[in-house]
């Protein structure tokens, strides 16, 4: 009998056909100011918004205006129009804009070129944009592909290499690495550095090991965490490794709205076992004001372990 994977290959090649056409009939924009793109080559969450974060920090540092560019994945809105949090919802715009908007200008936008423009024409000195390594509409001054180095499958991080949606793939990856400059491959700050079969697979690019870090130290006493992200189970273990005493934790779906009776339920438990609530930044940008006071959020930073070799690459195009 075939096996599931097998009968979704097709699809697969029809996937696979159709970006690489999209990608080779693209017409990209410069928006005359410099774009990074931070992107990825598979599905889900391989930390990218981290690393935006972090780019960011070393522009700004460097005295340099940059903004972001984003889909706003979750909100409603389609732009360009750019984040106020004081006016703007993570239904509107999407947590993980609403989460950024407090690093730098936000601007979310379906349409990227479109952003592009307006991020520039607003004074953006570069444009980071968060995703977009499969778009054609933005020229792009540096292209770097996020890997995810703390998730393992059959052949980590790839698993077999299978396009959606046989795979995780979201295009093939010699066709991904062959666009972008550099791999940044994010790993958990007790994890071991990464081994040469490893890095074997990224085909001669330079790659640039990011720590994904708490910023401050979890709450004392007892916790219940919660997290809606793309690998909930990479918050769980960060808590722990941080040294959170974790009573209980709940995995929710990536970006969608929490509701009011699973924070009931949430709070109810956390009162029974004696314990506080936690969740992660982009989580707590989508709670209701009300709750925002009862749940502490964890915010985890991307930090390079070469923050030269990292400016060596954004320099140069700059």
């Amino acid at each position: 009998m075939a096996t599931t994977r097998t009968l979704l290959t097709p699809l697969a090649w029809v996937w696979t056909y159709a970006t690489a056409r999209r990608i080779t009939r693209g017409r990209p924009m410069d928006p005359g100011v410099p774009v990074i793109c931070v992107g990825n080559v598979t599905l889900g969450g391989a930390g990218k918004t981290p690393v935006v974060r972090a780019i960011v920090a070393l522009l700004r540092a460097r005295g340099l205006t940059p903004h972001i560019l984003c889909r706003g994945h979750g909100g409603r809105l389609t732009g360009p129009v750019r984040v106020d949090p004081a006016v703007h919802t993570a239904a509107a715009v999407g947590d993980e804009a609403l989460m950024m908007a407090g690093d730098a200008p936000v601007w979310v936008a379906r349409d990227r070129a479109a952003g592009a423009r307006a991020a520039a024409a607003d004074g953006a000195q570069v444009i980071v944009m968060d995703d977009g390594h499969q778009n054609p509409s933005v020229a792009k001054t540096l292209s770097l592909v996020v890997v995810d180095g703390e998730t393992r499958d059959e052949e980590w991080p790839f698993g077999d290499g299978a396009v959606f949606p046989a795979g995780p793939m979201r295009e093939p990856l010699k066709a991904g690495l062959a666009r972008a400059d550099a791999v940044v491959l994010l790993l958990p700050a007790d994890l071991a550095a990464p081994d040469g079969e490893l890095l074997a697979l990224f085909a001669g690019k330079p790659v640039l090991i990011a720590r994904l870090e708490p910023a401050d130290p979890p709450p004392p006493g007892p916790q219940i965490a919660f997290a809606g992200i793309g690998k909930p189970w990479k918050m769980e273990r960060a808590l722990k490794a941080a040294g959170c005493d974790l009573v209980d934790f709940a995995p929710l779906a990536d970006h969608a709205p929490i509701a009011e009776a699973t924070l009931r339920f949430l709070a109810d438990r956390a009162a029974a076992l004696g314990a506080g609530l936690v969740t992660s930044e982009k989580d707590w940008a989508r709670l209701p004001p009300a709750w925002r006071q009862r749940v502490v959020a964890w915010p985890v930073w991307a930090r390079f372990e070469d923050e030269g070799a990292v400016w060596g690459l954004i320099e140069r195009p700059l």
